[in-house]
């Protein structure tokens, strides 16, 4: 089986630490990174194991995909076994001569949203698509790190509106009013 994390039942911990970003203790993320531009993902891939440990967050599953066009489609999988608290895509897509890449980009872009929107399962973002291999190297280590750090952020934000609404549905106020509308 594809996935063996159990499923959440509480909300994720995300407690802040010492600095300004939550921890990821307790939290379980999965990123899933393509193959294609295999030394490059790789590199990004570490980068963001190394984050997602620092913050506290253990042993997150990886999985790994043919290319980037095929991400959205295990990300959609993994986001509805509702197993995770967080999802990170990672991939890399060279800019050539053509539009091939802005295509494969978009639509990529286009899926990992509606998914995260659609599941309320936060979709961190990171396929990149640099112009050259140099653009490429330069962005791998902020990338990766943005990328952990934003799966944890986000999945304490979703978790803690996930406490705060209780029976599922939030109170709607009035603007300027302290009491909830019928």
């Amino acid at each position: 089986m594809l996935i063996q994390s159990p499923s959440p039942s509480r909300a994720p911990k995300g407690k802040a630490t010492s600095g300004d970003a939550p921890s990821g203790k307790g939290l379980r993320i999965a990123i899933v990174a393509a193959r294609y531009n295999e030394s490059l993902v790789d590199a990004l891939l570490d980068c963001t194991r190394r984050s997602l440990a620092v913050s506290g967050v253990r042993h997150p599953l990886t999985v790994r995909v043919p290319g980037s066009y095929e991400i959205p489609c295990v990300v959609m999988r993994l986001a509805r076994s509702r197993r995770f608290h967080a999802l990170i895509a990672l991939g890399m897509i060279l800019q050539g001569k053509t539009s091939h890449a802005d295509h494969i980009a978009m639509a990529c872009a286009i899926h990992l949203q509606r998914i995260a929107v659609e599941t309320g399962i936060p979709v961190i973002h990171q396929i990149l698509t640099p112009r050259t291999l140099r653009d490429a190297r330069a962005r791998i280590s902020p990338r990766g790190v943005e990328a952990a750090q934003a799966a944890i952020e986000m999945a304490a934000i979703v978790g803690n509106l996930k406490c705060k609404m209780g029976n599922g549905k939030f109170k709607i106020f009035n603007h300027g009013s302290s009491k909830p509308s019928a």
